[in-house]
């Protein structure tokens, strides 16, 4: 087992793909330390919404894998993490920029890590601002009876009978 900050670590060396969803959108870790990482998306036609901006569910991606990993950076061997709650604010529109993304956890108990998370332009300019409220997920492998584990196949999950 290894620890979210480990696997990060490898993701940023290249050692690790990045997670599927990053991939997909061309998000790219830059730096990560306990409680902090920067994350970077050049944004362009392929991510715009039909206004020709920016869709804010990309906003909304880049903002939450750069908090998730800020948090997740904190955990120890095994733990995992979860978000429970995600507020965006929309600045400025973008067509075509290189966003940077840098989040930091403000707060963290036992169980729930509050995070926030600043995206600028090359020029620097603030361009959104979120926030977003994580869990801590038990490193003990238990689960809720019928709450289906990450590592199952959706053809493995409980179904309703028909």
């Amino acid at each position: 087992m290894s620890s979210i900050l480990e696997r990060g670590l490898k993701i940023l060396a290249g050692e690790l793909p990045a997670p599927p969803a990053m991939q997909l959108l061309g998000i790219v870790a830059r730096e990560l330390e306990p409680g902090r990482a920067v994350f970077e998306l050049a944004a362009d036609a392929r991510h715009h919404n039909p206004m020709g901006t920016l869709h804010g569910g990309v906003y909304c991606d880049l903002a939450d894998a750069a908090m998730a990993m800020a948090y997740g950076a904190t955990l120890a061997d095994g733990e995992s993490m979860t978000t429970v709650e995600l507020k965006m604010q929309f600045l400025r529109p973008v067509r075509t920029a290189l966003l940077t993304a840098e989040a930091r956890v403000v707060q963290a108990t036992s169980s729930i890590g509050y995070t926030e998370c600043e995206i600028r332009d090359a020029r620097g300019r603030l361009m959104a601002k979120a926030s977003s409220t994580c869990m801590r997920l038990s490193k003990t492998g238990r689960r809720s009876e019928g709450r289906p584990n990450a590592a199952e196949s959706p053809d493995e999950l409980p179904r309703k009978p028909d």
